[in-house]
């Protein structure tokens, strides 16, 4: 009897808390919600939820907020995300780097696939080989030739170890066996670039586009695994080096437990922000793809990302600075 006393007693309390937790999800939200960007205010990714949180807002009839936490290749942000309650009021503006992390610094406090649930993919980006015009290439051909006839001479430069342009690099380098020096910056690497201090460059289309059109910078081709819209003139690297591909994509994450009345809600809206024509022909001005999805589609793409890059990492050994 007190067996099937206390069996009663727990299936009263969970019937008891059921209607809360349905109702929770069928009046979100009530207030302000915060996106956590772990990137300082007017990069890619901080102007892209910008974007996305002015009419996120009108479709959800309460104020979506960008927030900037900066640093530690945005893991600072991340674990703020973790540590927050899951109810749907915060959420991570997640980026390739997030699957890159995952790998490069192996003692986080988080496990981005174990404590951050998957809202959506946003959009995604290629990168654009560009190099200084001083270099004698026009084709990413000719920069091989080049550079195997010149081992060691070329240099290519990043935004740091682990960063997404150093993986790009690497990559790069494993599938055409070229010699070329890496060269991490902590600031502005476009000066230098410029300037031809550094000869070459794989980074986001947005930073570079501009230069490109302007004669500046000379593109010798796109990541992506076709011709960008944005470059149309410009092919694809793999075009040349079959199967390199390596793409600038951003999402959205919120806390392990977020309800998923409240995930599916959130995935419904920003569906609809990302499918209103004049949204994508924001984004396709810089060279961007608005994505959309669902839910495990995104958990699929950031499973797949953090495998990719954990084998890049490993094959040419890169680490963090500290540790080199």
């Amino acid at each position: 009897m007190n067996n099937n006393r206390r069996r009663f007693l727990q299936l009263l309390g969970a019937s008891a808390l059921a209607p809360t937790v349905s109702s929770a999800a069928d009046t979100y939200p009530t207030r302000a919600i915060r996106i956590i960007v772990g990137f300082a205010p007017g990069t890619a990714t901080d102007i892209a939820m910008r974007l996305i949180a002015q009419p996120l807002s009108v479709r959800l009839g309460r104020e979506v907020v960008v927030e900037n936490k900066p640093g530690a290749a945005s893991n600072i942000a991340a674990d703020f995300v973790v540590r927050s309650p899951p109810d749907g009021y915060t959420l991570l503006a997640m980026t390739v780097t997030n699957a890159i992390n995952a790998t490069f610094y192996p003692h986080l406090n988080f496990d981005i696939t174990r404590d951050i649930v998957p809202v959506i993919a946003t959009f995604q980006s290629p990168s654009t080989f560009v190099v200084n015009p001083s270099v004698p290439v026009k084709t990413i051909p000719e920069f091989i030739a080049y550079a195997k006839a010149n081992p060691g001479k070329l240099n290519y430069a990043s935004s740091g170890y682990g960063s997404a342009p150093n993986l790009n690099g690497e990559m790069f380098k494993i599938m055409t066996g070229v010699n070329i020096v890496h060269v991490p910056y902590r600031s502005s690497l476009v000066p230098d670039l410029l300037a031809g201090q550094v000869q070459a460059f794989i980074g986001p289309m947005p930073v570079t586009i501009a230069y490109v059109k302007a004669g500046k910078l000379r593109a010798l081709g796109v990541t992506s695994a076709k011709r960008s819209d944005a470059l149309p003139d410009v092919p694809a690297i793999a075009e040349f080096v079959p199967g390199y591909e390596a793409t600038i994509w951003h999402g959205l994450g919120a806390p392990k437990g977020t309800p998923p009345a409240i995930v599916d809600r959130l995935n419904k809206e920003i569906n609809a922000v990302l499918a209103a024509p004049d949204f994508k022909a924001k984004f396709a001005k810089i060279g961007g793809t608005t994505l959309g999805g669902t839910s495990a589609a995104y958990g699929k793409l950031i499973a797949d990302e953090i495998a990719k890059w954990g084998k890049v990492i490993r094959e040419a050994n890169i680490k963090p600075q500290s540790d080199k």
